[in-house]
């Protein structure tokens, strides 16, 4: 077993579904299955505008030839392992490539740049979700402020087998993946209720505001952004239990078992659309708020 780069384009002309499933051609297969069984890093190009670089990881739990497609083959993630980084982390720094295999024995960027599917080392791989996975809670900064993490851009000697065996546990913690999907939702919908559009800092600098899964993790929900919403207390405490929702165009629904309508709609955005997070591609998937609506939702 081993580490897995997966290259995504969010305008991916592939069959891929980072939470559920890779697409790939056969001439990559040999690289993916030293992979299964253990967990690959999900990165975008590098020239694609607006990167976000390094960006999820996720746990690959077995390959098989695309049913739909001669020659291509699915990377089948494990359910539920799928996690977007807290901040993603860029391709490289001042120093270069943060993924040091990268470089040939002239300290170049060699062709190995270009796959689509490689094979990552420990090293390289424990370096970038260290970054990605920072668990310090600073969840206001805008999009584009983020900086390289002291350290970031130095050669580190500190991933023993002992620290990797502890940081791979945090993968699967329940505790530290929450925390980590809350700054990522805070951060895409800038700490700003979806459903209000208030936006509430209490005197600790900590935004008053949950990140709500919109299938519950219980129902086999995802901790991808695509799958979270930012909710005030009161939002959230309807939206679970059903007496709120939304369209697939974010439009705000009410139950008619809400017993006071007109409070309400004193309190949600009167435009009665939800407020969407900064980036288009944050979008709250209509495969998730369809779920919502169908087994949640009291119409």
């Amino acid at each position: 077993m081993g580490y897995c780069v997966f290259m995504l384009r969010p305008d991916s002309i592939y069959d891929d579904s980072p939470a559920e499933q890779y697409q790939f051609p056969k001439q990559y297969l040999g690289r993916a299955q030293g992979a299964v069984g253990d967990w690959v890093v999900y990165l975008e190009p590098v020239k694609l505008r607006n990167t976000r670089g390094y960006f999820a990881i996720a746990r690959l739990r077995a390959i098989i030839p695309d049913p739909k497609a001669p020659d291509m083959f699915l990377a089948m993630i494990e359910p539920g392992s799928y996690l977007d980084f807290a901040r993603p982390v860029p391709f490289s720094d001042n120093t270069g490539p943060i993924e040091r295999g990268l470089l040939n024995e002239h300290g170049r960027l060699s062709g190995r740049t270009q796959s689509a599917v490689r094979p990552i080392s420990p090293v390289d791989f424990l370096r970038i979700i260290e970054y990605g996975l920072d668990q310090n809670d600073q969840i206001l900064p805008r999009l584009g402020t983020e900086q390289p993490a002291p350290g970031l851009a130095e050669d580190q000697t500190l991933y023993t087998g002992e620290s990797e065996r502890e940081r791979l546990q945090q993968l699967t913690s329940r505790i530290a993946r929450d925390r980590t999907f809350r700054q990522i939702v805070l951060r895409a919908y800038d700490a700003r209720c979806a459903f209000t559009g208030f936006k509430f800092i209490n005197g600790g600098g900590r935004a008053e505001v949950d990140a709500a899964h919109i299938r519950p993790v219980q129902h086999d929900g995802p901790d991808i952004i695509n799958n979270g919403i930012a909710l005030s207390g009161t939002a959230h405490w309807m939206f679970d239990r059903g007496l709120i929702s939304l369209t697939d165009d974010l439009e705000i629904l009410i139950s008619r078992q809400v017993n006071d309508i007109d409070s309400v709609k004193t309190f949600i955005n009167t435009t009665g659309q939800a407020t969407p997070p900064l980036r288009p591609t944050d979008r709250p998937h209509p495969r998730f708020l369809s779920w919502h609506r169908e087994n949640c939702f009291k119409a």
